[in-house]
């Protein structure tokens, strides 16, 4: 089962005080995090991440120095220069920005983890090591 990373820090209501008062607290107010579905097969996991309208390199998948599973996702909107024969009333489309770190499970492949987008959907495939490729357990001699 994948799980996301959870900060553990003893001085939570200080990073409380200080996240609130950030200078990007008010955007991350406004962010929500995609839709995430995890499926099993015989090959492994299946991530499904919603990013609707998200251009696939507006999106980034990598392991972490701790060996975790980091989804990051950018959308920005270009201001180009638009002809004056309309304007907008009300506009909300702007710059969210989402990242969020998973612990993988021990029998996911790192090497051949591979992710592409499509229709709306990044969907990374997290292949589970073989049997056989598994290190198997086993004592040792102390001399």
């Amino acid at each position: 089962m994948l799980f996301p990373v959870i900060r553990t820090n003893n001085d939570w209501l200080d990073n409380a005080f200080n996240d609130f008062f950030s200078d990007n607290a008010l955007s991350r107010m406004n962010a929500t995090a995609p839709a995430v579905n995890v499926k099993v097969n015989e090959n492994g996991y299946v991530m499904e991440v919603a990013v609707p309208g998200i251009k696939k390199e507006f999106c980034r998948v990598n392991i972490d120095d701790k060996g975790n599973l980091e989804i990051a996702i950018e959308n920005k909107l270009e201001h180009k220069e638009e002809e004056k024969k309309e304007h907008y009333l009300r506009r909300e489309f702007s710059y969210s920005n989402y990242q969020q770190s998973y612990v993988l499970p021990d029998d996911v492949d790192r090497e051949k983890i591979s992710a592409k987008v499509l229709d709306g959907v990044l969907e990374i495939a997290l292949p589970r090591v073989r049997k056989e490729e598994q290190k198997v357990q086993r004592n040792i001699e102390i001399k």
